[in-house]
């Protein structure tokens, strides 16, 4: 065979392999992706990758391919199709499913993990950080061991870090995390008796505000609905959509509503319930009675009259009056006004003439009077007009302030005795 045959064979089965592209050289995704989920905590996020063609079950311990090297984890969903749409592409892959080796070198890092727990504890004493350790993860192939705290400010450990760095002769990575991760770390129990939600299933923390405890109609004593880390508790959540829908349903507390017994206030309502209670006008004794809320605020309407006049007529009839309306009225615009009267014309022109030489005063009078400019200089006009100019009057014809002579006080004359 000729070089030439050999390199058009070997280029062809580089493109069998290589993935589809479409016509303007865009690498084109699949719709439709099989997936599986794998956590690496008890109650840890749930990250999805590729089986790559392997089947494997809920429980299974899995060796995955991540950014910080190999991971040991649990897988918590099987084998799944998806749309690529609902995931982020690329996925990375299970490299295999764990073995008796894995199983062992995974315990000897949960054990190493407690002595390192402790001697970070002693640098930390050593070197006066105001911080507090909570948690110590080695990485499955040991190449780096992360080291979890809380400090309530920003803490300076760059001697800690060459520490611990000598003493256990691999990566080192310190990083802050929040009271509420604190908790879920270290677990405990709450005011219900049950484990920390947060420490048992929840993966991610949803935002928690103070009017959901008051839509849920709870005491608004931080002490009665904060949890263990000081914040509101996370099951505030868990009826909120329930009790919104519940709360459109059901009247407003100090509103007006009609019962089957008259009149009343709403004093009182239980949302999931449907219960309301009202206070009745004109009771003497104030009494307060319940009510279902599907019995509220049921108006009867008035049957249809046959010989009434239907409605729809009317309004056609309204809608031309108000039309022939319109048209007049432009009609009378679009009329040209009559030619007013020259004598009224020559008045007002007078009139309007006389306005503007009182507001001009004596300054644009004067210059009306007088031709020419006028040249300080000679104190002429420029076409040879003598200046009579008042004494008193400047050359912009405003009046000059008169001066006062002071006249001088003499004593007065002595007696002569």
């Amino acid at each position: 065979m000729d070089e030439n045959t050999e390199n058009i064979e070997e280029y062809t089965e580089d493109i069998e392999n290589t993935e589809s592209y479409d016509s303007d050289g865009i690498d084109v995704l699949p719709e439709n992706v099989e997936i599986i989920g794998v956590r690496f905590k008890k109650s840890g996020k749930v990250y999805y990758f590729d089986p790559c063609g392997e089947k494997y079950s809920v429980g299974d311990n899995v060796i995955v391919k991540t950014a910080r090297g190999l991971e040991y984890g649990t897988c918590s969903g099987c084998n799944k199709t998806v749309n690529s749409r609902e995931i982020v592409l690329p996925l990375r892959p299970v490299v295999r499913l764990a073995n008796a080796d894995d199983e062992a070198r995974h315990e000897a890092n949960v054990a190493s993990e407690n002595e390192a727990l402790r001697i970070c504890a002693e640098k930390i004493e050593e070197h006066n950080l105001d911080m507090k350790l909570v948690d110590v993860e080695y990485t499955f192939d040991n190449n780096k061991l992360l080291f979890y705290f809380t400090s309530d400010g920003r803490v300076d450990f760059r001697d800690l870090v060459k520490d611990l760095a000598g003493v256990f002769k691999t990566r080192i990575e310190l990083r802050q995390i929040g009271i509420r991760d604190e908790t879920k770390l270290v677990g405990g129990l709450g005011v219900c008796g049950r484990p920390f939600c947060c420490s048992s299933f929840l993966t991610d923390f949803s935002q928690v505000s103070i009017k959901m405890a008051k839509e849920q109609n709870l005491s608004l004593n931080s002490a009665k609905i904060s949890g263990a880390c000081g914040k509101l508790m996370c099951c505030l959540k868990y009826e909120h959509e329930v009790y919104l829908e519940e709360i459109k349903k059901t009247p407003k507390i100090d509103s007006a509503v009609t019962t089957p017994d008259g009149t009343g206030i709403v004093v009182e309502s239980n949302p999931l319930a449907g219960l309301v209670k009202v206070k009745l006008d004109g009771e003497q004794n104030s009494v307060i009675r319940v009510y279902s809320r599907d019995d509220l605020n049921k108006p009867s309407y008035p049957k249809a009259d046959e010989n009434r006049e239907p409605v729809a007529e009317k309004l056609e009839e309204s809608k031309i009056e108000i039309q022939a309306s319109l048209e007049s009225e432009l009609k009378e615009a679009e009329k040209p006004k009559e030619k007013e009267k020259p004598k009224e014309k020559e008045k007002e022109k007078d009139s309007a003439a006389e306005k503007k030489a009182e507001k001009d005063g004596p300054k644009k009078q004067f210059h009306r009077r007088k031709s020419g400019k006028f040249s300080p200089k000679n104190g002429k006009f420029e076409n040879g007009e003598a200046n009579k100019q008042n004494k008193n009057v400047n050359s912009r014809g405003a009046q000059k302030p008169q001066k006062h002579h002071r006249q001088e006080r003499r004593p007065a004359p002595k007696e002569k005795k």
